[in-house]
């Protein structure tokens, strides 16, 4: 047992001192501190109190002040001017950076407004929205005045429709809550895919690696395979802990500190979770990392030059692909048959059965099956890779795909 714990924690620690994994854990807390502070550093670069100038001519000498003052009460950042110097003029400044953008504002047909906005380009949506939503207030306004509806009629007449969505089935989850769920299993989702990809590949280019340089040779004549291949898997799973509680623990800290974000709750709408959604993550978050943990050790195994692991793993890669594409489709019809029937397919099981199990309400046999099945996979996994790991491990040469398989287990048969 000695030799495991030495082939474990030496996996572990030759990849967290590598450069490799500190740059990309320090790329990477930048990038989440960048995305929870995006609202702050673009009003840096944009500075915090300029607001954008918009020029107005206003053909009706009537709307500028209503739309001005609407336009102040929708939207902040944008400062309409009265602009009397013409219209060329006003297009020469726009261009020359003096005003952000122009708005010419007169009446149509009904007497009522309609505008035109001249900016430099149609990428800045999110002005010319504001400006319009503007308009169309004082539209909505002025419509009202000609059909003589009092404040209160156009209110009740703007007043969104009561509409309350009820679930018949007994102990369903409310809308409120599948809401929570869904923001849980959106995030779980993402982290299920990308330990999958970015640890499974390690695992595949560590055991590569090895071969590569004839240490495996030595290790395998002193150590079981299965006992040094789960030493690499874990390895590899406490780095992806290690990895993963610095990234999320820097988010939540960056999240929380974020204005307009006082707690984590509010966040994705996380307040409220039930207790047996985050117990389901976790183990089906794990039971998936070594699913396809030992998947790839053994198709590592399996090649002698680094440059072949992707080639090799590239078929694992597709699966993972094609259970998080499904599992999106399925976020928005969680109770489909297709869904349903795929989420007890093993490789499936930790994206597509969590999602089931945060947003329906699943009798407790359902998960429990998919972790079962999961559980039996990951065993006989190991047990068919590590034949297949015991004699790939001593195959050099050029890789021939999966043809290698049998000449794996031929080599480990003479054994």
């Amino acid at each position: 047992m000695n030799s495991f714990w030495i082939i474990l924690f030496h996996t572990y620690w030759t990849k967290v001192k590598t450069k490799s994994f500190i740059i990309t854990t320090v790329i990477t807390l930048l990038l989440i501190l960048g995305l929870t502070n995006l609202q702050s550093i673009i009003q840096v670069f944009n500075g915090e109190d300029e607001a954008d100038k918009i020029a107005v001519i206003d053909n009706t000498n009537e709307l500028y002040a209503s739309i001005a003052a609407m336009s102040e009460t929708l939207q902040e950042g944008i400062v309409l001017e009265d602009y009397v110097d013409g219209e060329a003029e006003a297009k020469q400044k726009v261009e020359d950076g003096t005003y952000q953008g122009l708005l010419i504002l007169g009446y149509d047909d009904e007497n009522l407004p309609q505008a035109s906005y001249y900016s430099m380009d149609i990428t800045d949506s999110s002005t010319a929205t504001g400006i319009e939503a503007a308009v169309q207030a004082v539209k909505g306004q002025l419509a009202a005045a000609q059909l003589n509806l009092s404040g209160e009629q156009l209110e009740k007449l703007n007043e969104p429709v009561e509409f309350e969505h009820i679930a018949l089935e007994q102990n369903a989850k409310t809308e409120e809550e599948l809401n929570q769920a869904r923001g849980l299993v959106y995030v779980l989702l993402f982290l299920i895919y990308f330990a999958v990809i970015l640890y499974a590949n390690m695992i595949a280019m560590e055991v590569a690696t090895e071969k590569s340089s004839r240490v495996m040779e030595i290790l395998i004549s002193s150590v079981s395979p299965i006992k040094h291949m789960f030493a690499k898997i874990l390895g590899i799973g406490l780095l992806s802990i290690t990895q993963l509680v610095v990234l999320l623990g820097v988010g939540y800290i960056s999240v929380t500190n974020t204005e307009g974000l006082s707690s984590l709750d509010g966040f994705l709408g996380f307040s409220g979770i039930p207790a047996a959604t985050i117990v389901y993550a976790i183990l089906f978050f794990v039971l998936g990392y070594f699913l396809y943990a030992t998947l790839a050790a053994f198709l590592g195994s399996l090649v002698s030059r680094i440059e072949d692991v992707q080639q090799m793993i590239t078929p694992m890669t597709l699966v993972v692909v094609a259970g998080f594409m499904i599992a999106m489709f399925g976020l928005g019809n969680p109770d489909t048959t297709f869904i349903t029937i795929t989420s007890y397919i093993p490789f499936f099981t930790p994206m597509l059965m969590f999602m089931r199990a945060g947003m329906l309400s699943l009798p407790v046999w359902e998960p429990v099956l998919g972790m079962v099945i999961l559980a039996v996979s990951i065993i006989l996994l190991a047990v068919f890779g590590g034949r297949v790991y015991k004699g790939g491990v001593l195959m050099y040469g050029k890789s021939n795909s999966f043809k290698d398989i049998k000449k794996a287990l031929q080599l480990t048969k003479k054994e």
